[in-house]
C-alpha cells in the first residue's frame, strides 16, 4: 500500500485517486500541491483542505502560513463564455489571487478574482471578498468588510483562553493538535458547555 500511495503522490494525473485512497490532511494536501507546482507559488507551513475550490490555481500566489478551509478562490468570470457567444465577442476577465503571509480563509468564503489579502488577515466563514483585504484585518460579511483588527482578536482570544477551565491544557499542548490531551480537552469542554445549572 505504501508503494501505491507513493506512486499516487508523485503522479498528479491520479489526483482524485490520491485524495480517495490517501486521505491527506490539509497540511499534506498543501505539500502535494506544492510538490506538483499547481499554484503560481506557495510558501512554507500552508494548509489547504482538499475540498477547497481553487478555479485557476496558476494565478494563485500564497505566502507562508496560509490556511484555506472549504472556501472558493475564483480566478475568472465564468459568464464571459456565455457573453462571447451571445454577443459575438472575444472577451476575457481573469485575475490573480495574491495571499500574503499569515492568512486564514474561513469555510464557505468566496474570494473573487484580482484580490490581494493580507498579510496577517482573517476572512470569516461565508464572506464574499470583492476587494483587497488590508494587512492586519479581520473581515466578514457579503460583501466582506473589516470587523476588527487582528491584534484585537488575538487579545480577545487570549482572554477567552485564560478564562476557560481547559486553558492550561491549551497552553501546554504541543502543536495545533496533541492526541495525548485531546480526549481530556473534549471532556472538559463538554462538561463546561452542558453543565447542569
Amino acid at each position: 500500500m505504501k508503494i501505491l500511495k507513493n506512486l499516487l503522490y508523485k503522479k498528479f494525473k491520479y489526483k482524485n485517486l490520491y485524495l480517495k485512497l490517501c486521505k491527506p490532511s490539509p497540511t499534506q494536501y498543501a505539500e502535494y500541491l506544492k510538490f506538483h507546482n499547481v499554484l503560481y507559488s506557495m510558501g512554507a507551513d500552508c494548509s489547504i483542505l482538499p475540498s477547497a475550490n481553487i478555479t485557476d490555481p496558476a494565478y494563485v500566489k500564497m505566502g507562508n502560513n496560509v490556511r484555506l478551509s472549504e472556501c472558493s478562490l475564483f480566478g475568472h468570470d465564468g459568464s464571459v463564455n456565455m457573453l462571447n457567444i451571445a454577443y459575438n465577442k472575444k472577451l476575457d476577465n481573469v485575475g490573480k489571487t495574491d495571499i500574503k503571509d499569515n492568512v486564514f480563509i474561513g469555510h464557505g468564503a468566496l474570494v473573487m478574482p484580482n484580490i490581494t489579502i493580507g498579510p496577517n488577515a482573517i476572512i470569516g466563514a461565508g464572506s464574499v471578498v470583492t476587494k483587497d483585504v488590508k494587512e492586519g484585518s479581520v473581515v466578514a460579511g457579503n460583501p466582506a468588510r473589516e470587523i476588527c483588527k487582528i491584534d484585537a482578536l488575538v487579545t480577545k482570544l487570549e482572554d477567552y483562553t485564560d478564562g476557560v477551565p481547559w486553558g492550561s491544557l491549551i497552553k501546554n499542548r504541543s502543536g495545533a493538535y496533541d492526541a495525548t490531551i485531546e480526549p481530556e480537552l473534549i471532556k472538559q469542554r463538554v462538561k463546561h458547555f452542558y453543565a447542569t445549572k
